[in-house]
């Protein structure tokens, strides 16, 4: 059982970095909630990243015409990362540019005092 764990750690940690997310995410601070989402992500990188390496093979570099595939990790979770990444670090821009125009607005992080904010200015109307 304990060598199962062992075996399973990248996949344990990557649990328990998306439940910190999570956590994180349920904060009203619109900044903190960006850390959660941030967290999440790289839980889900280290899941696709630890599915995709099998001990004893390598990168999928092929140098020579001969090469055998079995001596190759799958690429595909990989490239899944990368992709992952780029969507992520774009995702995070947006949001955070989102937060600054809140913030300018109605002077606050908190996302329960920017909605009744929100709320007031609507019933004005």
């Amino acid at each position: 059982m304990l060598e199962h764990i062992i075996n399973m750690r990248f996949e344990i940690a990557a649990v328990f970095l998306f439940a910190i997310g999570f956590m994180t995410l349920l904060h009203p601070n619109l900044i903190k909630k960006i850390i959660g989402i941030n967290i999440m992500d790289t839980s889900i990188f280290l899941f696709l990243a630890a599915a995709g390496y099998v001990d004893g093979r390598t990168a999928p570099i092929v140098t020579g015409l001969g090469a055998d595939p079995s001596q190759y990790i799958n690429p595909v979770p990989s490239g899944l990362v990368l992709t992952g990444i780029v969507v992520s670090v774009s995702t995070t821009a947006f949001f955070l540019a989102l937060t600054i125009r809140l913030y300018r607005k109605y002077n606050s992080l908190n996302l329960d005092k920017i909605l009744l904010l929100a709320r007031k200015g609507k019933e004005k109307v």
